[in-house]
């Protein structure tokens, strides 16, 4: 499905198929599209229904140049702890496609289509690992959304290397946290299939190394 109108999605086929996408179109995401996809988020369920979020849409340059910042921080982390290095041009692997992936997606930082900042506001007494329940389905609801809708996204932790920058240019209170930023538009290529272990491996019965059966 594309922007030019929506249609009722096979969502076991979303989920599948619904894998992070680094390589971008050169064009425009449509306010409008964008705006269901997070309304999308807001019909997520939140602890005690509060819906403590807020989304922040980056558009200008001065933001974007935020983002760009925070990217590049960010692979320098990526290729230090994964020992990443800029494949061979002839080099065909696995490793080397997503390895480009990954390069290209932080050398366009600047000029993703889309790059939207989501926090949660930091309620009192709720540990941070319990605050991401009230943020993180909602943005797994853009992210099928975004998906239904022929977008591609990936979620990031740019926002983890700018952050004192983020809060002082968007004007974010300090009892909101930065959740993620994620970057979406219209993908180079096709989406999924997914890669992921199997059932067995992560899901148990009543014991912690006793195998599901599904």
């Amino acid at each position: 499905m594309t922007e030019e109108g929506y249609e009722a999605a096979n969502l076991w086929e979303m989920m599948k198929t619904a894998r992070a996408i680094r390589r971008f179109q050169d064009r425009s995401v449509d306010d409008g599209v964008l705006a269901r996809c997070l309304e999308a988020a807001t019909w997520a369920p939140s602890g005690g229904n509060q819906q403590p979020w807020r989304f922040v849409l980056l558009r200008s340059a001065e933001a974007r140049e935020i983002v760009d910042l925070g990217a590049q921080r960010a692979l320098k982390t990526i290729e230090r702890v994964y020992k990443m290095e800029r494949p061979q041009g002839d080099d065909s692997s696995a490793r080397a496609r997503n390895s480009r992936a990954t390069f290209a997606l932080h050398d366009g930082a600047r000029d993703v289509p889309a790059a939207i900042l989501f926090c949660v506001k930091q309620q009192a007494s709720v540990p941070p690992l319990l605050e991401g329940g009230s943020i993180y389905p909602g943005m797994q609801n853009f992210l099928l959304a975004a998906r239904a809708s022929g977008l591609g996204a990936c979620v990031t932790g740019w926002h983890g290397d700018v952050e004192d920058e983020l809060r002082e240019f968007v004007g974010i209170p300090e009892e909101w946290m930065l959740a993620a930023l994620v970057v979406a538009g219209w993908p180079q290529g096709n989406h999924g299939p997914l890669r992921r272990k199997p059932l067995a491996e992560v899901a148990a019965v009543d014991q912690w190394d006793v195998g599901f059966i599904g």
